[in-house]
């Protein structure tokens, strides 16, 4: 079996880190009872914490280990797409070379934790409603529009990625939509 690309914002892993892992974390309180013990008070899950360790082999290892740190570099979280883990909204939070880099090897470690938007499992689409009738609609080209339902870990970026749009373009189709940066879990976003 072949796994994907790891990839992450617009950088591609040439091949995927040999090390992966995983942790996740819940948050919890715990209050002193008087004359007791202690009463725990569950506060929800915290963010996944995904670690990783990879190496870049061959002439262009050194280069690829500085595109890497270019994209550690930029500000924001990013579309984090793994081989093994569901594709999450992350932060990359570190990147630290585990020995002296040379031209042709440079081995590394990672980590990433996952956005509160959390992550996303898959694109929904669902067809337009009946046509109206009005001639106004139907220069709009409503009857021919497509929508996708927003799921939990979404975003406008996330969205327009997944339908081979660029950012701009879906922010045209959707006038409605007042703050790109907020969109809501069930919210309708026109895609085509």
């Amino acid at each position: 079996m072949r796994l994907t690309a790891m990839r992450y914002k617009d950088y591609v892993w040439p091949h995927n880190p040999r090390v992966y892992t995983i942790g996740y974390e819940r948050t919890m309180g715990a209050q002193k009872v008087p004359f007791g013990r202690y009463w725990l008070q569950d506060l929800g899950p915290a963010q996944r914490v995904m670690r990783g360790e990879g190496e870049f082999v061959g002439a262009d290892a050194y280069q690829q280990f500085k595109a890497l740190a270019s994209v550690f570099y930029s500000d924001g979280p990013g579309l984090l797409v793994h081989p093994v883990w569901q594709t999450a909204w992350a932060y990359f939070v570190e990147l630290s070379l585990a020995q002296e880099p040379r031209a042709d090897y440079v081995r590394y470690t990672f980590t990433f934790w996952e956005g509160y938007e959390g992550h996303n499992t898959g694109v929904t689409v669902q067809a337009a409603a009946p046509a109206q009738t009005t001639s106004a609609a139907t220069a709009a080209g409503t009857a021919q529009a497509q929508w996708h339902t927003v799921r939990q870990g979404e975003s406008m970026w996330s969205i327009a990625r997944s339908y081979g749009l660029t950012l701009d373009a879906l922010i045209a189709l959707n006038p409605q939509i007042k703050n790109p940066s907020r969109i809501q879990v069930g919210q309708q976003v026109r895609v085509a």
